[in-house]
This record gives C-alpha cells, sequence and structure tokens, in this order.
C-alpha cells in the first residue's frame, strides 16, 4: 500500500493518509499519463517533478522513486509509446495475408499513431536530453524494424541481402515523409498510406524485375 509520506512528514497530531492501493506498474502507468497530459497542453517545462507529483495526489519523494529525473519520465513515455506501436504492428504483421497488405496494416498504424500522438513524440525528441537517452533505444529499435523488413522483402521479391537492406532503409524515409505530411495535416492517414504502399511495392517490384534474366524469344520452327 502507498503511504503518503508528503516532504517533510506528517503535521504533529496527524495521522498519515493512506491513498487507493495501485501495483507500481499502474502507478508509473498513471504519473506518464500525467506527464503527456501536461506536455501536451502546456509543454515541456510545465512538466516538473513536483506538478506531477500534485496532479497523482503522492509525494515528491514517491515520484523520484519511480523516476529519478525528469528526464527518465520523457524517455518512459517515449519507450511506452514506441513498444504500443511495436506490439500494435505485430498484431496487424500476423493478420496480412500478402506483402502489400503487411505494408498497408503497419504504414496505417504508425501514420495514426503520427496523426495522434505525433505532437508528444516530438516534443519529447525536441529536448536534447531526451534525445541523447533515447539515442541508444531509437537505432535499436530502428535495426529491428529493418530486419524484420528486410527479410519480409526477400521473400517476396528475392532480392540479396545488401540491396535488401538498402531499399528497406530508403523506403523507411519515405514512410517517415508521409508521416509529416499527415502531422501536418497535408494529407489524411488513408491517402498517404495508399501512397505508400503502391511507391513501397511497385519499387520493390521493379527492383526485383531489373536482376532477372530477360526472356528468351521462342524459337521458330523452321
Amino acid at each position: 500500500m502507498d503511504l503518503d509520506l508528503r516532504d517533510g512528514g506528517p503535521s504533529p497530531g496527524v495521522g498519515l493518509r493512506r491513498r487507493t492501493r495501485l501495483a507500481p506498474q499502474a502507478r508509473q502507468g498513471r504519473i506518464l499519463d500525467h506527464a503527456a497530459a501536461i506536455i501536451l497542453t502546456e509543454g515541456l517545462a510545465a512538466a516538473t517533478m513536483e506538478r506531477l507529483a500534485r496532479d497523482e495526489g503522492v509525494s515528491k519523494g514517491l515520484v523520484y522513486a519511480y523516476f529519478p529525473t525528469r528526464d527518465a519520465v520523457f524517455a518512459a513515455l517515449l519507450r511506452r509509446e514506441q513498444a504500443d506501436l511495436r506490439d500494435r504492428g505485430m498484431a496487424s504483421a500476423l493478420r496480412a495475408d500478402t506483402f502489400a497488405d503487411l505494408i498497408r496494416q503497419t504504414t496505417r498504424l504508425y501514420l495514426e499513431q503520427t496523426r495522434d500522438r505525433g505532437a508528444l513524440i516530438a516534443a519529447l525528441l525536441a529536448d536534447p536530453s531526451v534525445a541523447r537517452l533515447m539515442e541508444e533505444d531509437n537505432r535499436a529499435e530502428r535495426e529491428r524494424t529493418i530486419r524484420y523488413f528486410v527479410r519480409a522483402t526477400r521473400r517476396e521479391f528475392d532480392l540479396p541481402l545488401p540491396l535488401a537492406i538498402a531499399a528497406v532503409d530508403s523506403l523507411m524515409n519515405l514512410t517517415g515523409g508521409a508521416g509529416r505530411q499527415v502531422a501536418d495535416g497535408l494529407m489524411d492517414v488513408e491517402s498517404a498510406t495508399e501512397m505508400c504502399v503502391a511507391l513501397i511495392v511497385g519499387g520493390l517490384r521493379e527492383l526485383s524485375a531489373r536482376r532477372r534474366p530477360l526472356p528468351m524469344p521462342a524459337a521458330r520452327l523452321p
């Protein structure tokens, strides 16, 4: 059970106020929810440890027990966003029947997250301290994504490994560009999704065709 030990301890003669029992993971999640709401409405500067404690109704010391610094709160918030997208993406991938459907479903999820949560993610990544904390995580996440799609691309189009890696890496930048179009309100999710599917599948199909030998003309009977 959480005990509300406010900074400096309880006043003389006043008993400790008991709060609702929450598992550590649930308490962490609620603190992150408060951080996200504050960032979206008031900006990063307003999301102080004192404010998070006040909004959650706990002591500042308890917030520090879960997150040693404010940057740690922001990094945990970014990791949660990434994990949510990864988990939903894998679930969509398992439902895909074709390569085009795989691209369509995972791209749509990414663009929906960009539309709905892009402002939060952009605000967090704009902080240099958070960006440094997340540098290794972001690199590992990108490498996992590239490996997954390289395997899918090679199965579908039989490209050599170096070419498949280069193609997937380049096409991820294309999807990122579509995300910026959606975030800026220049395209809706469905239009941007179908554009990405057409460019990705069409481009990979063209790469595969260029590697295949031209068919020999049928021999003419004398």
